[in-house]
């Protein structure tokens, strides 16, 4: 009897463990402003949903902190740590994890304190809803504007506005509606796709796990139930494989994998791949896992692959199907959470941590900061503390990378302090940049030097004078402006084919330069080519004792208009 009853016993928990296993795993995160109650409501939650242990709660009773309040305080099932407890806030992110028959669910309750919205912003990175709390009494704030923003930046579909402490103002659904609307129409305004309000009290338990007697005006569902059935709307994600490489396992001489989680896509032994940063192509002889050789792997899966070429892949490299490759690129534009005190200095260098990848890199620029409150861009040349912006990056190595919005693997980086190893900043790639702003970018810096600067240097404009007759004339000329400080070069027509003239005219008046042409006899055509590219400083010298006084009228003229004449027609 004894070996059945443990047979049935094993057969039953093995059953147990079965089933748990293929439930449905929900991921959420709450958020929202100081003692709007997000600790209470997990408690809550967990309490009424079975899912505290009796030592837990034997714990909390006889705390010191919880025997001045008198009524059990479930906040203090998810403030684990002296100081959260002490000051009745939350400060780091708090894990915890339960499950009901419908599903699994990891929680991370996320500090209200703007001073901790990187801890939010950690929080929320993994999750698939979001939790944001609103004061009945107090309606929305700026972090509930923050945290609305960051949920719809990481790309949550998914997002509840809890209206919690409606014990406060007599269960009223005019309360309710107002702050309803306007929560939608924030999620609305942030491209949150899908929003769902519910009014409940944390502290008494109304529409948490079970629906409240005092809002039979409400005819929505629970927090748990809807937590149970809200769909998991999948991610707009790839259909093309992308495998960060995270580790190379080498038991013996006989195998060599490479373990990691796949971000997207499919793979089956025979596939061919692509290597990254090596570009090598071969093709998958094996996907191996603790249950033994699998026929595919899919999105969020975690093995090893066997690939049929000896190839040099090492921890950070990228597996990706030959069809579909990432972008390839060291320049790109990426949406920053800020999270150190000291402010995000351009062209100082940070670490980029990339799908496992890390290399050098460092911000060219911002291209414009969020008002989380006015829901604005604005123009902004800094990024302080839990600030957002959108800031071009340049890596001393190319990046393989999607856009965040349809990878969140590949479409995001963290940035370090090589100094301190400290993670300042969080980032989601939006694109590469392209072709026409990276030489938008060059040419702004290197930017051909104009005929006006050019005539700044010089102190006087440029100039085309053409002298007919002896050609010591001209080159008296010549002599004469250059001893006066004009930079001057003097062009005989003999010698210059006509079918260049142009060319050559254009060139020496783009460069400031006066240009003193020496002809016998100028013709219709040269006079046509001079005016065109003159104007009114194109001058004919004839021969003759004027043509001395003609000079210095012409030089007082030139050096009278100066670097900042717009007279003459070509540029």
């Amino acid at each position: 009897m004894r070996t059945a009853d443990a047979t049935e016993s094993f057969t039953e928990l093995a059953s147990f463990l079965e089933e748990n296993l293929e439930k449905e795993l929900l991921r959420f995160t709450t958020a929202g402003s100081v003692d709007d109650g997000k600790s209470t409501l997990i408690g809550r939650l967990l309490h009424d949903s079975k899912a505290v242990y009796e030592d837990q709660l034997a714990s909390i009773r006889k705390s010191r902190i919880n025997r001045a309040a008198g009524p059990i305080d479930f906040s203090l099932l998810t403030d684990g740590l002296r100081a959260e407890r002490e000051q009745g806030i939350t400060i780091d992110v708090a894990y915890r994890y339960f499950t009901t028959p419908a599903r699994k669910f990891i929680i991370a309750d996320t500090p209200g304190h703007e001073q901790y919205t990187r801890n939010m912003a950690t929080g929320a990175s993994t999750a698939e809803l979001a939790v944001i709390l609103i004061d009945a009494t107090k309606g929305l704030l700026p972090q509930t504007h923050r945290h609305a923003y960051i949920a719809a930046l990481l790309g949550i579909p998914n997002v509840i506005g809890a209206i919690n402490k409606m014990d406060l103002v007599g269960y009223e659904e005019s309360v309710f509606t107002t702050l309803e609307n306007d929560f939608a129409n924030l999620a609305r305004h942030l491209g949150i796709p899908f929003v769902q309000c519910i009014p409940f009290s944390a502290l008494e338990g109304d529409n948490i796990v079970s629906r409240s007697e005092r809002t039979l005006w409400y005819s929505g569902p629970t927090l748990l139930r809807h937590l149970e059935t809200v769909p998991l709307h999948a991610e707009k994600k790839l259909s093309a494989l992308r495998f960060p490489v995270q580790s190379v396992i080498r038991p013996d001489r006989t195998f060599r994998g490479f373990a990691g989680r796949v971000a997207s896509g499919t793979i089956r032994p025979g596939d061919v791949v692509v290597t990254l940063p090596s570009k090598q192509q071969t093709r998958v002889e094996a996907i191996v896992s603790y249950d033994g050789d699998l026929a595919e792997a899919v999105t969020g899966q975690s093995v090893v692959l066997k690939l049929q070429k000896e190839i040099d892949i090492s921890r950070g490299d990228l597996i990706v199907s030959a069809e579909s490759g990432p972008h390839v690129a060291n320049r790109f534009a990426a949406m920053v959470v800020w999270l150190h005190e000291n402010p995000l200095r351009l062209d100082q260098t940070y670490l980029l941590k990339h799908a496992g990848r890390l290399v050098k890199g460092k911000a060219t620029g911002i291209r414009f900061g969020i008002d989380v409150n006015a829901l604005s861009e604005h123009a902004a040349d800094s990024l302080a503390m839990n600030g957002i912006a959108c800031v071009e990056f340049e890596s001393s190595a190319p990046l393989y990378f999607d856009a965040y919005a349809t990878n969140r693997t590949t479409g995001s980086f963290i940035l370090i302090d090589p100094l301190s190893n400290a993670t300042v900043g969080a980032a989601m790639i939006r694109e590469e940049l392209s072709r026409n702003e990276i030489a938008g970018d060059i040419a702004a810096k290197l930017a051909r030097v104009t005929r006006e600067e050019r005539g700044t240097r010089h102190g006087h404009s440029a100039a085309v004078l053409a002298v007919e007759g002896a050609a010591d004339l001209a080159e008296q000329l010549e002599r004469t402006l250059f001893a006066s400080g004009f930079e001057t070069v003097l062009v005989e027509a003999p010698e210059v084919p006509a079918a260049a003239l142009p060319t050559i005219v254009s060139c020496l008046w783009n460069a400031g330069l006066v240009i003193v042409y020496s002809t016998d006899r100028l013709s219709s055509q040269e006079r046509t080519l001079f005016q065109n590219i003159a104007g009114e400083l194109f001058h004919e010298i004839a021969g003759g004792e004027e043509s001395v006084a003609r000079m210095q009228q012409i030089a007082e003229t030139l050096r009278g208009i100066g670097a900042g004449s717009d007279r003459g027609k070509a540029n």
